[in-house]
């Protein structure tokens, strides 16, 4: 019984002993470097909100520059935030992934959210950020290209880098004279304001998209948005190319900033069901519309093209629509898709035109969706659509 009885002791002595080594640190400690760095990032961004330099300085090296920080005084955020998503440990450095989220003030209903790559170094137990850039193949942001001029018009938010407040105030101007006319065409049923981004050149317009600079040579501007746009989706852009806009007259100035303005309006009725010739077409048909611009003038590379005997055989396609350096095709697919939204609005009307858009839209997948609509709101098929679309195209320009 003793002898029980020391075996059971020396047993739970044991237990005791293993007890008191993992209570006191034997096991893995956490590692709480991620929710330090969050901390660090939400104190980088309260400070960007506050304009509050000191407190953005705390949060970097103490040696770092605060270039970032002075370039977005000028813009009027409503929120700034971070969300690390990812955090990578060496030592007392780190590589931290985080989604930057920022929404501008009385313009933005949805954020916008941008990629981020964060390098940090801990000096005496504080974390600091040494670098914040985009993510690989991500899209810079304006301020990144440099000092961010604002100036405001009635319908619209227009910011610049390396432009004059006098070219700045041109470009409001043209946008506030589009949001009307977009209205007018489409609705009320959209914001009825735009932002729009003018950087410096070219090369600055796709450090904004994040692409080559090679697939927008001649491409007067774009719109970034998220198809189908819900009060959840990243807010629109227009992105100025200022090298192959400011070789437009005045009458094509507008029609790109009107054309643009369209895709922000039509953004939530614009789905994976919109072929391109419809959201483009429709784009351009606001663009001229009331301009008394006739199809001769509006469409000379169609016009080319059916004068020599080749009118196209359908509708273009999305594949015609890229930015792969044959302007005349594109120039084509952008006309032919105009030339089908001015039929129907000819023939059918611009009311049927404006639902046949949203239908084809709200039908949500591309299968059977312009079918659907050319059924439902014109009361026509696709044969039948694409003859009529072909007879003029000869009508008008042959």
């Amino acid at each position: 019984m003793a002898g029980r009885r020391r075996a059971s002791r020396a047993g739970c002595s044991l237990v005791l002993l293993l007890a008191v080594l993992v209570g006191c640190g034997g096991g893995p400690s956490p590692d709480t470097a991620s929710a330090d760095v969050q901390r660090v990032l939400d104190r980088r961004a309260a400070a960007v909100l506050d304009h509050d330099e000191s407190a953005y300085r705390a949060t970097g090296e103490p040696s770092g520059s605060t270039a970032e920080f002075t370039r977005l005084r000028a813009v009027p955020l409503a929120a700034w935030s971070y969300r690390l998503t990812d955090l990578r440990r060496s030592g007392d450095g780190a590589t931290a992934d985080a989604q930057l989220r920022y929404r501008i003030e009385g313009y933005d209903k949805a954020p916008v959210t941008a990629a981020r790559t964060l390098i940090l170094a801990r000096d005496g137990g504080t974390w600091r950020v040494s670098s914040d850039v985009p993510a690989k193949r991500a899209s810079q942001q304006l301020w990144e290209q440099g000092t961010v001029t604002v100036v405001r018009g009635a319908h619209s938010l227009v910011l610049g880098v390396g432009q004059s407040g006098e070219r700045l105030r041109a470009y409001a101007g043209l946008a506030d004279h589009a949001v009307p006319a977009v209205t007018g065409a489409w609705g009320a049923d959209w914001a009825g304001h735009v932002v729009v981004l003018v950087p410096k050149s070219l090369e600055g317009m796709a450090g904004l998209l994040g692409a080559p600079a090679s697939g927008y040579r001649g491409i007067a501007a774009v719109t970034t948005g998220e198809a189908g746009g819900t009060a959840g989706a990243p807010a629109d852009r227009i992105i100025v190319n200022p090298d192959a806009y400011g070789l437009l007259g005045d009458f094509g100035k507008q029609v790109v900033l009107t054309h643009e303005t369209t895709h922000v309006a039509t953004r939530a009725h614009t789905t994976a069901a919109t072929p391109l010739w419809l959201s483009e077409g429709f784009a351009d048909w606001v663009g001229y519309r009331g301009s008394g611009r006739t199809a001769t003038q509006a469409a000379p590379e169609l016009e080319r093209t059916v004068l020599d005997g080749h009118v196209p055989a359908a509708l273009p396609d999305d594949k015609d629509f890229g930015f792969t350096g044959d302007a005349a095709r594109l120039a084509r697919a952008y006309e032919g898709g105009w030339m089908a939204c001015r039929l129907i609005a000819d023939h059918w009307g611009e009311v049927r035109l404006n639902e046949f858009y949203r239908a084809v839209g709200d039908h949500k997948k591309r299968a059977g969706a312009v079918e659907g609509a050319l059924r439902d709101v014109l009361h026509t098929t696709p044969k039948a659509f694409s003859q009529q679309w072909r007879a003029y195209l000869k009508a008008q320009l042959g």
